[in-house]
């Protein structure tokens, strides 16, 4: 029904963005001595908690040369909420000037839709020093949010501040059963990332001559037609005449300064939309059946 295919991977970005908040964590063993035995850096895999405590299952007697390894940690996307309260206008455009190869075009976006993405980090450790040593790198960053700076549209140049809110915390610990079963302390912390969605990107020409007309009827007295200290503006007929026209042209030199002049400025042409030009306003009056100019 839309009509329009785009893709600007937003989504996929805030997952992986997501992930590399927690991609780096390291954790020290010590001895009763408080001597440094060992350094482990945990591993961050993409999957739903379910699939990971499979995996600790699937080996219980630790026959196998090699069983799945604690400390670990996993993320998984589990919702997509509208955020009501982060609405923008919804017909306001944004514009980006291409880059110099496509000077003669604009680019624009409609502003963005808010959602609001849930976020599940698991955190799975065979002992309890292990699991604190993990959550005290990750819980002081969230006050209770961590803000993240990214360019989430390329094509537009756009970066964006995204907020990662900790909405909280909760423990599992799955050793129920005989001395047989590996044991799993499983910590659980949900996040809700304040994201946005983004429309479609729409080329469009750059106007660089806006042309204003003013045309008075002929045929009825204005003072007959219409009250008092009014102005009409009606679309050009023949029983219309031009009254006064005005033309705006951007203004810049060849040395790349502004200007207002109309005979110091180079070619509109070659005038770019990120050139830091003023503008040429000329006024043509047609009162007495000649053009009068003045700028």
């Amino acid at each position: 029904m839309f009509g329009n295919q785009f893709y600007h991977e937003t989504l996929r970005k805030y997952v992986i963005i997501f992930g590399t908040l927690f991609n780096d964590i390291h954790i020290s063993r010590v001895d009763s001595n408080g001597n440094r035995v060992q350094d482990i850096k945990v591993p961050l895999a993409y999957g739903p908690r379910d699939k990971t405590l499979a995996r600790l299952e699937e080996d219980p007697n630790l026959d196998r040369e090699v069983a799945i390894t604690l400390p670990r940690m996993s993320f998984e996307w589990i919702g997509l909420n509208y955020a009501t309260e982060r609405k923008l206008n919804t017909i306001r455009k944004n514009v980006y000037t291409a880059n110099a190869n496509e000077q003669t075009k604009l680019r624009t976006m409609y502003n963005p839709v808010p959602y609001d993405i849930t976020f599940e980090l698991n955190v799975f450790s065979k002992f309890v020093e292990d699991s604190t040593r993990i959550l005290e790198q990750i819980v002081p960053y969230f006050t209770p949010e961590f803000t993240v700076s990214a360019t989430v549209v390329p094509d537009m140049d756009w970066k964006i501040d995204i907020p990662v809110v900790l909405d909280a915390i909760s423990v599992q610990d799955t050793y129920e059963a005989d001395y047989n079963q590996r044991r799993a302390i499983i910590h659980t912390l949900t996040f809700t990332l304040k994201g946005q969605l983004f429309p479609r990107i729409v080329k469009t020409g750059i106007i660089k001559t806006a042309n204003l007309q003013f045309y008075v009827d002929t045929s009825t007295p204005l003072a007959n037609s219409h009250p008092a200290n009014t102005v009409t503006a009606t679309i050009s007929t023949s029983a219309n005449v031009l009254a006064q026209r005005t033309t705006i042209t951007p203004g810049l030199l060849a040395n790349g300064s502004p200007t207002t002049n109309a005979s110091l400025t180079v070619a509109s042409s070659e005038i770019d939309a990120n050139d830091d030009y003023d503008y040429i306003i000329n006024f043509e009056d047609f009162f007495d059946g000649s053009a009068n100019s003045a700028s």
